[in-house]
Order: C-alpha cells, then structure tokens, then sequence
C-alpha cells in the first residue's frame, strides 16, 4: 500500500478521547504529522478564518462538549455568526470541535476512520 508523504498538521488537546483515537489510528498507520496541542499553542483568528474558508462556522463549535455546556443559555445564545463563534472559540479553544487535520488544502474535523481510510492513505 503507497503511504501518504502529504503533510498532516493537528489541532487539538492532548487528553482528549477523540484525539487520543485520531493519534492512535495516524501512528497505527504509519501516518506522520505534527500535533498543535491548544494549550500550548492557542487557535488564532487568522486559523478560525481559514478553516471556516473550507467548512462552516458552525462545524467548528463542538456543542456536545463540557465547555459548551458550561455556558448560559444566554452566552451560547450569543453565538450567531461566524464573528460571535470566533470570538467565543478565542477565549476558549476547549470549545472548538476535535481533532482538525489539514492535510493538504483539505481538512477533516472529528475522527472517523473509515473517511480517514479514504482521504489519509
């Protein structure tokens, strides 16, 4: 099988379960790549803005983790457009949906190994 030689950059949180999964399939299949961990290297406007080129704003916000849970009704309410959700994924980058690899001019958002299958090897 050809091995993918194309550059793979990841964006997440170490101890995240999803992650964990995503970084275990990529080295299970001999799959290099450089892992941007959020707590030490914090999502910038500029990213936000070029990934939501790519995929929709909303894709972005994980709504089905603990950070948006902890938000009011109110502040999650706030989030209307892609300026309102930046803002909030700036300030807290736990809320921004997990893993994201770029590869290539593409990117994959969350973990699904059969797509991973498809578009990593």
């Amino acid at each position: 099988m050809k091995k993918n030689t194309m550059k793979l950059n990841i964006y997440g949180i170490k101890n995240c379960n999803t992650v964990k999964k995503a970084l275990d399939w990529l080295d299970q299949n001999q799959l290099s790549y450089t892992f941007h961990d959020y707590k030490k290297e914090p999502a910038t406007i500029e990213k936000l803005q070029q990934w939501e080129q790519k995929i929709d704003w909303q894709q972005l916000v994980n709504k089905r983790g603990t950070t948006w849970r902890k938000l009011t009704e109110d502040e999650q309410s706030r989030i209307q457009d892609a300026d309102s959700a930046n803002e909030a994924l700036l300030s807290n980058n736990s809320m921004i949906k997990r893993p994201i690899i770029e590869y290539g001019e593409e990117i994959l958002l969350g973990f699904d190994e059969k797509e991973y299958t498809e578009k990593l090897k």
